[in-house]
């Protein structure tokens, strides 16, 4: 059947059971914005700026496991986007951009607004193209989906000209069909990759973020208690595993290389799943391994295999389905004398008394121990506390697969649009999403979205008027220079003026209450889990303004 393109693109999206589209609105997307009126199967998600459709896409892709649809306004909204696209090609969020621009006849022109989309989208995306013809356009919009739900998943993005979309179509919408990867290496190679494994006396597994995405958690216990192996999440934000499970010994660095070295130097064989090695902003740039360890690594990105430090056995497979068929091999072949080994390794860590949440009295841990008593245990979390997380993560720690996310990538803002995103998937679960108050500054305005909408999500502003990770990170800088502390650098200080995160939340409808003393905690807590609507708590925590 005939009828213009921008009809046929919302159909496919349909097809392929693409409930919300996310975005911004501009002028040369009007023509399949004003066709989307005619579908109620498909619900556009106003956001009021590029990077908060971004995270809300994020949240909603990492927390379905399905596509997310976004929507921006030419150069100008994929120039706002590119921060936050960055953060969901690193964590592999399956996003199908798309993007209007003027026209293919316009092209020679270099008018207003014109820019080559394809370039400003190729390094933050997995995939991205153009359309010119009228008679591919479904054809290209499919295969961009299939490149982003094929894992390792990630964004991907497609211009789509107004007059190519204004031209009659004639395309059938069929569904898009994605190839699946379910796939374990064969008989050969999982028996040396347990030969590898077995005799260790050290072992230590490494585990990443492809280990939830392939739902191998499980499976990947069975063999770290089958190896008696210390588990470290690396490049970890979300349920990989139980993180209360004794063999976990958490997360390695995110900032300093030293850290992940000193976790892995002595161990003589290494299981590394799911992940790459290593994802510091400042890397080991030596071999953090032993000389003669034995490394074996499964995942389905084989860009991710020996990328920075060689292995002794890669494996491009399924993380689940590899784990289950080596849990079997190592069976048979570990020796009586490995299994005691490793037997002894984990019921020693099963011996150890757990470690006891260190309270400070802090109106902070106070704020996190009343939430986990009011919550409920089904509860979903999004983190982007940043220097709040240890308080966070003790007492509600990430424990049920796709109930934990935690930031990815580097860009801020992602805590509460993030969290927004989830409750959309998840509608009838309890989201609470954490930022700080700087990195909420840079998509608050998502509240007018989570109203307009009515996303019942619960955010809570961890304030301790500054960029205290800044601070952090320069007394390290400061260490290893041997430069003597002073004050830090003024730009890392918000605390003047004071943001009024009460009153800017309140000016978008969003009912909000600022947490200054342990007495408001309880009533606070029970107000914010009250209902379902949106909710912001203003949680004071330290002055970032005093100074060492």
């Amino acid at each position: 059947m005939a009828r213009q393109g921008n009809a046929a693109i919302i159909e496919q999206f349909i097809a392929d059971g693409i409930p919300f589209m996310f975005g911004n609105p501009g002028t040369v997307e009007q023509g399949f914005l004003d066709a989307l009126e005619d579908y109620d199967d498909l619900q556009y998600i106003l956001t009021l700026q590029e990077t908060v459709a971004v995270g809300i896409a994020d949240g909603y892709a990492r927390a379905t496991g399905r596509p997310a649809l976004l929507q921006l306004h030419s150069g100008v909204g994929l120039g706002n986007a590119i921060g936050m696209l960055y953060q969901a090609k690193r964590g592999h969020s399956p996003i199908l951009t798309i993007a209007g621009e003027a026209g293919v006849q316009y092209e020679s022109m270099d008018a207003q607004m014109a820019a080559d989309l394809v370039a400003m989208a190729t390094p933050v995306t997995k995939y991205a193209t153009r359309v010119t013809d009228p008679r591919s356009v479904l054809r290209v919009l499919r295969r961009a989906m299939k490149i982003a739900m094929t894992p390792p998943m990630g964004p991907v993005f497609v211009a789509l000209p107004l007059d190519v979309l204004d031209a009659l179509n004639t395309e059938q919408v069929v569904p898009t069909a994605a190839p699946s990867t379910r796939s374990a290496p064969s008989d050969a190679l999982l028996g040396q990759a347990a030969r590898l494994l077995s005799g260790a006396r050290r072992p230590v597994v490494l585990v990443g973020d492809g280990v939830a995405a392939s739902q191998a958690q499980r499976e990947l216990v069975q063999v770290a208690e089958r190896l008696g192996a210390d588990i470290y999440g690396v490049n970890y934000s979300e349920v990989n595993l139980d993180v209360t499970h004794p063999l976990y010994r958490g997360d390695l660095g995110h900032m300093f290389g030293a850290v992940s070295t000193a976790a892995v130097s002595d161990a003589d064989v290494v299981l590394i799943v799911g992940t790459y090695t290593f994802p510091e902003v400042f890397p080991d740039t030596g071999d953090p391994f032993s000389a003669d360890a034995r490394i074996v690594h499964i995942d389905l990105d084989d860009y991710e295999i020996a990328k920075n430090h060689p292995v002794t056995l890669g494996l491009v497979a399924d993380p689940k389905e590899t784990l289950s068929a080596l849990d079997e091999h190592l069976r048979r072949a570990l020796s009586d004398h490995d299994r005691s080994a490793a037997a002894d390794r984990l019921g020693a860590r099963r011996d150890e008394r757990p470690a006891e949440v260190s309270d400070d009295g802090s109106l902070l841990h106070a704020f996190m121990r009343e939430l986990a008593r009011q919550a409920p245990d089904d509860v979903m979390i999004f983190d982007e506390a940043l220097t709040a997380s240890g308080a966070l993560n003790a007492y509600l720690p990430g424990r049920l697969p796709g109930h934990w996310f935690a930031t990815r990538g580097g860009s801020l803002g992602v805590g509460i649009p993030g969290a927004m995103g989830i409750k959309l998937a998840h509608p009838d679960k309890t989201v609470i999403g954490f930022t700080g108050d700087g990195g909420s500054m840079y998509t608050f305005q998502a509240l007018y979205t989570a109203v307009r909408h009515r996303i019942g999500a619960k955010f809570v502003v961890c304030n301790n008027q500054s960029y205290k990770l800044l601070d952090n990170n320069i007394e390290q800088y400061w260490r290893e220079r041997d430069v003597a502390p002073h004050a830090y650098p003024t730009p890392f200080d918000l605390s003047h003026p004071r943001l009024g995160f009460t009153q800017i939340a309140e000016g978008f409808g969003v009912q909000a209450l600022r947490v200054e003393d342990h007495h408001q905690v309880a009533d606070a807590v029970k107000q914010m889990l009250a209902n379902d609507q949106p909710f912001l708590i203003d949680l004071h925590t330290t002055q970032g303004a005093e100074r060492g």
